[in-house]
């Protein structure tokens, strides 16, 4: 027993690990002292590399190793030797501004990631004449918030300067930079009317077959390398990434719904927070559980109560919620 415990140990010591095998092909697998056979090695997590331009124009680089959106942008301006503040936000197999192709908390293994870096700043001013600016918001999750759609016929559609994709800096000359999406959609909010204000914008770079294009957040085929397999990369705001299976066609409605639901309430869209907030939906009984556990995940946002309530019809109660 003595010698068959010494072999043991020299097998394991002397064979050397390769991609988490441990042994030749064909090998049989070494007996336990006991004479049953050892479990196999544990499967080795395969590297996640994902290929990235700048969506200006640049060469194709790799990054590996990010678990949020703040490593993420990092990674990206490590390859192309910038600023990871200049990174206003990223798109999807696709260079052009398409606001149904950005980045949000889901990357699939075979995504083509675009950044979109600073281009120029521009200075708007604007007399609210109504209520609502038409603005709908969004954040990149590292300290911009930016414009991801814009009403037809509102105050900001009358202004022909001011794109989709656009990065708001500051409202007269107060910077907004860290300020998260619902934030800055209570700020424009909460501005008076009949009096002016200034905006101070920084739209993405633009290559030059994309200059004077006012570009809007309309559906558009897909471009480049499209995501093919079934497993996704699931970054969130706290917590490591996760590799976990795609969406089913149900969460992905669900998600359309409560960020149709956000855009109508709040003025922003985020598709990270309505995958949330499904799946806090998910897990939670009725309404009262919903709103405890959107308190607990998302307390932040202080989400009235008609609003929860309307999040639990589109979600478990589709055709009443779009009625």
């Amino acid at each position: 027993m003595r010698r068959a415990g010494r072999r043991g140990r020299q097998a394991q010591e002397g064979s050397p690990m390769e991609n988490g095998v441990g042994q030749e092909p064909g090998t049989p697998e070494p007996p336990t002292a006991e004479g049953i056979p050892a479990p196999p090695p544990p499967r080795a997590r395969p590297r996640l590399v994902f290929h990235t331009q700048l969506a200006h124009g640049s060469p194709t680089g790799h990054i590996e190793g990010f678990t949020n959106v703040k490593e993420l942008y990092a990674k990206i301006a490590e390859v192309f030797s910038i600023s990871p503040t200049e990174i206003l936000f990223c798109t999807l197999n696709t260079h052009k501004v398409d606001m149904q192709k950005l980045l949000g908390g889901q990357i699939g293994l075979e995504d083509f990631i675009f950044a979109h870096v600073r281009g120029e700043t521009k200075e708007v001013e604007v007399t609210k004449t109504e209520d609502a600016l038409g603005l709908t918001i969004t954040d990149n999750g590292a300290g911009y918030a930016f414009i991801k759609r814009i009403k037809e016929g509102s105050i900001i559609n009358r202004i022909q300067t001011v794109c989709v994709g656009d990065s708001i800096e500051a409202i007269n000359d107060h910077t907004i930079v860290g300020c998260r999406h619902y934030e800055v959609a209570r700020m424009l909010r909460e501005l008076p009317r009949a009096q002016p204000f200034t905006l101070r914008l920084v739209q993405p770079k633009k290559a030059f077959d994309m200059i004077g294009q006012r570009t809007r957040s309309s559906k558009s085929s897909g471009e480049g390398r499209l995501a093919s397999g079934k497993e996704t990369l699931r970054l969130r705001a706290q917590g490591p990434a996760t590799l976990e299976e795609e969406p089913s066609p149900f969460e992905e409605e669900a998600a359309r719904r409560v960020d149709d639901l956000l855009e109508s309430y709040m003025g922003i869209r985020d598709s990270e927070l309505a995958s949330t907030m499904v799946e806090v939906a998910k897990g939670s009984p009725g309404v009262a559980q919903l709103a405890r556990g959107l308190d607990s995940v998302l307390g932040e946002f202080a989400f009235p109560q008609e609003f929860v309530a309307e999040v639990w019809a589109a979600i478990c109660h589709p055709k009443q919620g779009q009625e």
